[in-house]
């Protein structure tokens, strides 16, 4: 198994970014994409991501195979809100597992939400995903999107070797859609994949990252 590198990796963090300045922009405008509304948000942050991942999504959904739809659950994810998720599964493992050392703490609460300071989700350069077909029905990828590694017993992980042949062959043809559009895994949780972040460049080889932390418009929503 190739190593898995988490958010929390210092090689993360040490990727440099330099800010293009594309806009977030608002996936329903698309229209051709299944948008769920279950991480629904009163300015509809979650329904944006810089016009350069949406344009690799819509790439991505061009190569899936007939009757396959990708279903976007969400996208761009405030700062404070990221802040939010990180700390309340920190807080979490730490009662679960009082004798762990902070930094244990934020490795393992990374496998699931990254830290805050090089979310992909705040730099409107990660999305949620996940395959469904045209009657909404979304298709077995061995876990419900958002799955934690305790619930699931790691079947979150894409790799997993504990799901059925349905949904391995699902996970496949998501990620081979994804893939070729150039977006990339976060290999602890199959339905997120990103474009431009700190993660990218790093599984990448790119020398910088072209997204940091943004701000929805003023008009969004």
């Amino acid at each position: 198994m190739e190593e898995i590198i988490l958010m929390s990796d210092p090689r993360v963090a040490a990727v440099p970014v330099v800010e293009c300045g594309e806009p977030l922009v608002d996936v329903r405008d698309a229209g051709t994409l299944l948008v769920h509304l279950r991480k629904q948000d009163p300015v509809h942050a979650f329904a944006h991501l810089r016009e350069g991942v949406l344009e690799r999504l819509l790439r991505a959904q061009r190569e899936l195979p007939r009757g396959v739809r990708l279903m976007f659950i969400e996208g761009f994810r405030p700062p404070a809100l990221q802040q939010r998720y990180f700390t309340e599964y920190a807080d979490r493992l730490r009662a679960e597992h009082p004798g762990w050392p902070a930094e244990r703490i934020r490795s393992a609460a990374s496998r699931y939400v990254s830290p805050p300071e090089i979310a992909p989700h705040s730099a409107g350069a990660a999305v949620d995903v996940t395959l469904a077909d045209h009657a909404w029905n979304e298709l077995d990828l061995g876990t419900r999107v958002n799955a934690s590694p305790e619930e699931s017993e790691g079947a979150c992980y894409t790799g997993a070797a504990n799901i059925g042949g349905t949904a391995r062959a699902n996970r496949e043809v998501l990620c081979g859609a994804l893939t070729a559009a150039g977006l990339v895994n976060y290999p602890t949780e199959w339905w997120h994949w990103s474009f431009g972040d700190r993660y990218w460049a790093l599984s990448t080889g790119a020398a910088t990252a072209r997204y940091g932390p943004t701000a929805l418009p003023a008009a969004a929503g």
